[in-house]
């Protein structure tokens, strides 16, 4: 890993959060995206690369789209070497990350159970679990007894409809607290002279042949070495722009959050069969999330059926929940890939980059993400970690297939 320099040593800059500088002509790199990815790249440019020129292009708030949205889980159990490799290089930039942005991320190691609920799953599972233990991930296999001591308000009753017949167990996942994280990056990136700008819509790139030399905004076109995108859910839409189809669909995420209540839930909790996973914040609050909706939308809202199966599945696994109230519900909008592993690399056109189709995946991989991305855009060529993980693979057939094997259907 290349050292660097810790945020407490950066010079101060004046604060330019809240009222985003006039962007200027031209830059060596311009990031399409303002949320966890778009700022972590543009952190490890700047502090792994030394390229500081950069303007991270925000439609709306800073962080306030899918990094708002999500559901704050950090793992690193995924099954196949490509995906274990890369959210284990995440999982090891989050335990150090909170020192490093000299900001409190609330990044919590409360440990994160996959339960197993048929025959199938326990294969699976077990099979997740040792390959884990070759790639040197930490994991190990529960029996139901061990389930309840880890999280005793789980009901781990033989007369449940999907009964629980073991876990995967990572210690070391968790949560962390999404626009803490976002803060962390926006204030070191302030602090190095990095141009974050909200209410700037891409609407359209600058080309010359092959090449982008620029995006088009309202505010006029901006110039640039480099163009990496990194807008979670709007991708394939900035990219029909160049007539760049990608394998990718959008679809709504569903998750809620409860009123706050005492600590109860001591871990994260994630079934596949009946597809929910909940955490409890660090303010009270349990977070629940659910499966994508069937359905293609761009929706940032709650879809009520897919909410009441979330709801009906959460109470029959933790009978406690029936008695607390929904706070709030929404939806992400998430795009996903036919082999429900991400894309990033580079494109068919010279200083365009793409980083989308992360569907459940994105702010565990933040980190892990904003290394490799930078070093795809410094140097042009993919890091090792996200060389699978090019566009290539839909051609060549060297897919990521992580349908169910990670713990998660999609």
């Amino acid at each position: 890993m290349t050292p660097r320099t810790p945020c407490a040593d950066l010079p101060d800059h004046p604060a330019r959060l809240w009222d985003s500088p006039e962007p200027k002509a031209s830059y060596d790199v311009v990031i399409v995206g303002g949320g966890g990815h778009g700022l972590a790249t543009a952190y490890y440019l700047a502090v792994n690369h030394g390229i500081t020129d950069i303007a991270v292009l925000e439609r709306g708030w800073l962080a306030g789209g899918n990094m708002a949205r999500n559901t704050t889980i950090i793992r690193s159990n995924y099954l196949w070497d490509e995906s274990a490799g890369l959210y284990e290089h995440s999982l090891k930039l989050w335990e150090g990350l909170a020192d490093e942005l000299d900001y409190p991320l609330l990044f919590s190691q409360r440990g994160v159970l996959n339960l197993a609920h048929s025959l199938q799953e326990v294969r699976d599972a077990v099979r997740r679990v040792e390959a884990n233990k070759l790639g040197g991930i930490d994991a190990e296999w529960l029996d139901p007894a061990q389930v309840a001591e880890i999280c005793p308000i789980l009901n781990t009753s033989e007369d449940l409809r999907y009964p629980v017949l073991g876990a995967t167990w990572q210690p070391r996942a968790g949560i962390a607290k999404h626009d803490h994280v976002a803060w962390g990056f926006a204030r070191a990136l302030d602090r190095m002279g990095v141009d974050l700008i909200q209410n700037c819509p891409v609407t359209g790139f600058e080309r010359v042949g092959d090449r982008v030399v620029g995006v088009h905004t309202p505010r006029g076109t901006i110039r640039a070495g480099k163009v990496a995108l990194a807008a979670a859910g709007s991708t394939s839409v900035l990219t029909d722009d160049l007539g760049l189809r990608l394998p990718i669909q959008s679809h709504p995420l569903q998750a809620l959050v409860s009123e706050l209540l005492e600590p109860v839930h001591p871990t994260v909790v994630m079934s596949n069969a009946v597809h929910v996973y909940v955490s409890q914040a660090h303010k009270g609050e349990l977070v629940l999330g659910a499966g994508i909706d069937a359905h293609n939308s761009y929706a940032q809202r709650g879809s009520f059926h897919t909410i009441e199966r979330e709801l009906t599945a959460a109470v029959e696994l933790f009978p406690m929940f029936s008695r607390a109230h929904v706070l709030r519900t929404w939806a992400g909008v998430v795009d996903v890939t036919p082999d429900a592993s991400a894309i990033m690399g580079r494109t068919p056109f010279d200083g365009l980059y793409v980083n989308c189709g992360w569907g459940t995946g994105g702010f565990k991989a933040t980190p892990g993400v904003g290394w490799c991305y930078a070093h795809t855009i410094a140097h042009d060529e993919p890091h090792p970690l996200n060389a699978p993980f090019g566009l290539e693979r839909f051609t060549t057939g060297a897919l990521i297939d992580e349908h169910g094997a990670a713990g998660v259907a999609h």
